[in-house]
Order: C-alpha cells, then sequence, then structure tokens
C-alpha cells in the first residue's frame, strides 16, 4: 500500500499539470470506486469544473474543485494517478476512471485490486470519509514533536509497532517506514511502547522524519505497483536498511535479519542492534 512518501509524491508531481485546467470528460469504468455517489452526479459535478490545489493528509490526496468541494481519494493497495500527455496512448487495464482536459491530457486512475475510493464531500466536510475524518497527526509538521511522540508511547503498553501505525495517532506511516525507522533508532518492533526511555524517543522522532523525507527525495518505494503522477517507478528501494531484507546481512553489525509478524504485519529487524 502506498504510504505517506509515495502519497506526497504522486501529489507533486501531479501539481504541475492539473490545475486549473476545465475538465470536459469524465469517464468511469468501476463505479464501485466512487462513495456516496451515483456515476451520473458524480460526472455532473465534475464536468466542467477545475482542480485548483492538490492536497495530501496522511495517506489520503485532497483535490480542491473551483466550486468549494473535494475529491477525496486513497490509493489503497494498488491504486495509480498517472497524467498521460496524449489521449491516443491505450488505456491500461485495469482503468477504473478517466478525467479528460481541455487541453487534450488525461489524468488516469489505474486500479488493478480495486480497493481505491474517491469521495466527493464539501470542503472540509470529511465526516463520511471515516478514516480521514478520525486521523492523527502529521509526522512531518512542526506539531509532531519528541514531546508529542513521548505523549502518544508512555500512555500505552502495547508494542511500538502497532501504536506507530496507528493511523489515528501518526497518519500516513505504514509497514516499511516503520521497520526503516525503528531499525534506524535501535528499537526492537516488539517493545512495548511505554518502555521506551526519554532518549529512544527522541531518536524514534528523528528516525521518523529522516526516513519520511529521504524516501519523497528518492520519489518513494516501488517494490510491485506504486508509480509516480508521470508513471515512474521510485527509487527508494535501493536505499531500505532492513525492510524486505529477511536472511540478508545486517548493514550495522552484519548479523542476519530476522522477520516476523508484529501488530498483524510482517516486521523485519536485526537482533543484535534492536535488542528486545
Amino acid at each position: 500500500m502506498p504510504e505517506l512518501p509515495e502519497v506526497e509524491t504522486v501529489r507533486r508531481s501531479l501539481l504541475p499539470v492539473v490545475l486549473n485546467k476545465p475538465i470536459i470528460t469524465v469517464q468511469v469504468n468501476y463505479e464501485r470506486i466512487l462513495q456516496h455517489i451515483s456515476s451520473a452526479d458524480f460526472k455532473s459535478a465534475l464536468i466542467g469544473n477545475e482542480f485548483s490545489q492538490i492536497k495530501r493528509s496522511g495517506k489520503y490526496l485532497i483535490f480542491s474543485l473551483k466550486d468549494n468541494r473535494e475529491l477525496v481519494i486513497h490509493l489503497r493497495m494498488t491504486g495509480r494517478l498517472i497524467y498521460y500527455s496524449d489521449q491516443s496512448i491505450p488505456l491500461a487495464k485495469h482503468t477504473s476512471v478517466i478525467f479528460g482536459f481541455e487541453t487534450g491530457d488525461e489524468l488516469r486512475f489505474e486500479d488493478v485490486r480495486k480497493f481505491a475510493t474517491i469521495d466527493l464531500v464539501s470542503k472540509g466536510n470529511y465526516e463520511q470519509v471515516k478514516g480521514l475524518f478520525n486521523l492523527g497527526i502529521e509526522p512531518l509538521s512542526k506539531e509532531f514533536s519528541p514531546e508529542v511522540l513521548s505523549d502518544f508511547v508512555h500512555k500505552r503498553s502495547t508494542k511500538i509497532k502497532s501504536v506507530l501505525l496507528n493511523q489515528s495517532l501518526i497518519a500516513g506511516l505504514g509497514n516499511i517506514y516503520v521497520d526503516e525507522s525503528l531499525f534506524m533508532s535501535g528499537i526492537h518492533p516488539e517493545r512495548p511502547a511505554n518502555s521506551l526511555k526519554k532518549a529512544e524517543i527522541t531518536r524514534l522522532h528523528g528516525a521518523i522524519q529522516t526516513v519520511l523525507k529521504d524516501a519523497i527525495d528518492n520519489q518513494g518505494t516501488t517494490l510491485r505497483d506504486y508509480r509516480t503522477g508521470y508513471g515512474q517507478e521510485g527509487s527508494f528501494q535501493n536505499r531500505l536498511q532492513i525492510y524486505g531484507r529477511k536472511g540478508e546481512k545486517c548493514p550495522t553489525c552484519g548479523t542476519n535479519i530476522e522477520h516476523k509478524k508484529v501488530a498483524g504485519r510482517t516486521s523485519h529487524f536485526c537482533p543484535i542492534c534492536q535488542k528486545e
């Protein structure tokens, strides 16, 4: 599933090419992608409209429309938003929605697994988008301080990985970047959250922000499905230290990397650098 760096990369790549262009056609090939609205009403709302801004909140993309409504998009597991400058390029097999612009280019929503969603809401009215409505703090924001992270962990005896994956606490973190952040900070994913000391929390806070920024700089991690808004692969998979490297040598100490299920997710860790 695309995490914060992938969704932010899609946002940044689409900003220069889809804003302030009249939408003249909307083709819905898979109506179940639309939430709480019919295909006919969706087309009526979008045709003649324009995207005026694109924001990101956690793993959600929010397309502001010039009529003061918003499209809320969640890519889920395999969703892709790809900009095509040429309408003659053949459609991908699993294209769910196509937005055609007056300028002759298109924004296509492709989704192999068909779990992605689109909501059309009044600006800021996210009650019907449950995951977005209950979303926690942005980990790259000024508000996300070591003190805030300390407050989260010291109130909970659950495993630290479970706390970091909780979207109602910290928005946008997923399996890849939690594993990478825990490794960088030398913390085992099964440590009880409230057992972390002040210095460990400070290291973890710094690791989360460092890993996320580095991933964004490298346009995200492409393991299989994820692509940028231009259809390109990210490159952060080449910089992963621990995730997906079961049986390989730890880049720090040379011990074999291990993995196990933690918080329902396959978790990678070094048994020496991240002592339980």
